[in-house]
């Protein structure tokens, strides 16, 4: 069993990690950076140690001073989180060789699902559905526009590389392709390195659905039902939610058997997730496989009784599954709303210092907190400072649950999206789970949020 983890991440998924480490007698090491030196998961760690600077090129993304500071403290294994080096085979394949182990997949896996185009070749040959589109990079925007005239407008503009909606813009015509291919191409670049993109039929007010599977070393592998993360501002979650509401039996099962079969062929082990588009008919297509723990996964913890970080340490450590699929129950319903340091209107990042704090309680609430009552949110990282998670018997009763907290839920200094997320449960919408993917946009103008 592994005894002593570092984890290169910093925030709420450090202190999760780090909790899970507490119950499992394993020791925990953070790493900070100098914008984070009053953090709560800094003292939360046995052990912590400064990076550097307070940009992620100093601190969090320096492989090299990560990779020295767990073998000086003494540590057997990296825990990456989630963003930043969660994803990197690079970063992978350089623990390996220093003799740590990689809390996820093999550095190979990584890289094959690292690039959308890519994992669109590997998952078609896995036999999972597609969404109509290319499986290679565009040569230039003449040819995005020509292949865009085949599959048929509207379609979705993608950098093959990265996410969090970077480089990624639905395009109506070929005048708003021509406009909006070199400017995505250039962010895709910038951000990631890499400017290749690739284009897809948009499917129509989808759901964004997505499969939470387990896989061990030994070839065993099963489903923890799915989580509907249909509302998205600028491609980006905001609600999440297990079950999803939309879903039959019978497609979960399908959708589920997929992703386990799709899992299976690529060899693949530890925890991970395999992202679908559902249509209105119920057709689902592989969107992306993200092959780490996501934000999210709190939800599937609560309606399963899994924690999902032990068993990511479990796998790495070489341990069998413990159970199958049989074995695996759905017990009630969980939504989880992201709480972000940014004005509710425009969306902007909000940073600033907390003057004060206080937090729902109840059954079944849940926080997961990158914040304590004094802390500093900077703008150097990610705006999201905590995330919310309850638990009821049914929806219904997760909602009214989650309609509490969030009225009970106070953070002074700062202005936060809760006014929004506020708005978003109790619309009428929300609560007959017409969720696709276009709620924002569809129910939500600037107007409509402020008033």
């Amino acid at each position: 069993m592994i005894e002593k983890i570092l984890i290169a991440n910093r925030g709420e998924i450090a202190s999760r990690v780090i909790r899970t480490c507490k119950r499992m007698g394993i020791k925990s090491v953070a790493v900070y950076s100098e914008a984070d030196s009053d953090a709560p998961f800094v003292s939360e760690a046995d052990e912590s140690y400064l990076l550097g600077g307070p940009r992620v090129q100093e601190s969090y993304l320096n492989t090299d001073k990560i990779l020295e500071i767990a073998k000086s403290a003494g540590c057997d294994a990296v825990h990456p989180g989630y963003g930043f080096l969660s994803e990197n085979a690079g970063f992978a394949r350089k623990c390996k060789e220093e003799g740590l182990i990689f809390i996820g997949p093999s550095p190979e896996v990584i890289q094959s699902m690292g690039s959308k185009v890519e994992a669109r070749k590997t998952m078609e040959a896995a036999g999972l559905p597609l969404v109509p589109g290319i499986s290679r990079p565009l040569k230039d925007v003449e040819e995005a526009a020509n292949i865009a005239l085949e599959i048929g407008y509207p379609i979705m503009l993608k950098a093959s590389s990265g996410g969090g909606g970077i480089g990624m813009q639905a395009v109506h015509n070929e005048e708003e392709l021509r406009k909006a291919y070199e400017g995505n191409q250039k962010r895709a670049q910038m951000f990631f390195g890499d400017g290749a993109m690739f284009l897809e039929k948009l499917i129509q007010e989808p759901r964004h659905i997505e499969i939470q599977v387990l896989a061990d070393e030994q070839g065993n592998a099963v489903y923890l039902w799915e989580r509907d993360c249909s509302i998205q501002r600028r491609h980006q979650k905001v609600v999440e939610e297990a079950p999803s509401p939309f879903l039959d039996q019978a497609t979960r099962s399908r959708m589920g058997e997929a992703a386990v079969g799709a899992v299976r062929a690529i060899g693949y082990s530890n925890a991970g997730t395999i992202e679908f588009l559902v249509d209105s008919e119920k057709n689902f297509y592989f969107l992306e496989m993200n092959t780490r723990l996501q934000v999210e996964h709190p939800v599937t913890e609560e309606i399963t009784g899994l924690d999902l970080v032990e068993q990511q340490i479990r796998i790495a450590s070489g341990d069998k599954l413990r159970f199958s699929q049989s074995d695996i129950t759905l017990d009630g319903h969980a939504i989880e709303v992201r709480i972000y340091a940014e004005d509710p209107v425009t969306f902007y990042p909000s940073p600033g210092k907390i003057t004060g704090l206080k937090l729902p309680s109840g059954t079944g609430v849940r926080h997961e907190l990158a914040i304590g009552e004094t802390s500093t949110v900077t703008h150097f990282y990610d705006p999201m400072i905590a995330k919310l998670v309850v638990k009821g018997e049914n929806r219904e009763q997760a909602i009214t649950k989650l309609e509490k907290a969030l009225g009970d839920y106070q953070v002074d200094g700062i202005k936060t999206n809760i006014p929004m997320l506020q708005k978003v449960v109790a619309h009428e919408a929300f609560k007959k789970a017409e969720t696709t993917t276009n709620f924002v946009e569809k129910h939500y103008k600037q107007s409509t949020i402020s008033s």
